[in-house]
């Protein structure tokens, strides 16, 4: 698997190459970043029911669990 590296841009002052993102959504160190349109956002309800939903299934798992 190969790592992708972003483009540098060298400044005569400067002593370290600072790299150019031209994109913040596609830097290196974001991983599930997606950028919606305004207005396109999840309800912040869906993960709140996806956590009430996941909590149950946990439980009723468990449940069959002796103990």
């Amino acid at each position: 698997m190969s790592v992708q590296h972003a483009p540098v841009q060298h400044v005569s002052d400067q002593s370290a190459p600072q790299p150019v993102f031209t994109d913040p959504a596609r830097r290196p160190d974001v991983l599930l970043r997606v950028r919606r349109a305004p207005g396109q956002e999840p309800s912040a309800w869906w993960f709140v029911g996806a956590f009430v939903g996941f909590s149950g299934a946990v439980t009723a798992l468990l449940s069959f669990i002796p103990g």
